[in-house]
């Protein structure tokens, strides 16, 4: 079992199912919502279950897609997109040991001019469809 969380402890969630590997996020309202590069994981919806979520609210990024953060210490939590069998969480909120690996970089066509982007092996995507 997988267990994580925000900053402060008003929210916790656990999940029984097997992580996907990380995909690292270069788009606009990634970096604007995390202050730089998302880095996400998801779990099926079945395997996931909120333990505590006195903190927890949500922002309509769009009319498909809403993104969870905690209102009393402001993490970033969950980006959930309406029909999707898995619930994408933040992977740094994923406690350790996470078991995490990484596996692609997208919407690097959009990426920061602030920061370099370094050969890690990955699959790199200008989008992502």
């Amino acid at each position: 079992m997988g267990t994580g969380g925000c900053a402060c402890g008003a929210v916790r969630y656990e999940f029984t199912g097997k992580p996907t590997p990380v995909t690292f996020c270069h788009c606009s309202k990634c970096r604007r919502w995390h202050g730089h590069v998302g880095a996400y994981t998801a779990v099926e919806r079945d395997t996931f279950r909120l333990v505590e979520q006195r903190g927890l609210k949500w922002f309509s990024a769009s009319e498909t897609v809403k993104r969870g953060f905690c209102a009393e210490c402001g993490s970033s939590l969950f980006w959930d997109e309406t029909g999707d069998v898995r619930l994408a969480l933040c992977a740094g909120t994923v406690d350790a040991p996470t078991g995490l690996t990484a596996k692609a970089h997208i919407y690097v066509a959009s990426k920061g001019d602030y920061y370099p982007l370094v050969d890690d092996g990955l699959l790199r995507l200008d989008e992502f469809k």
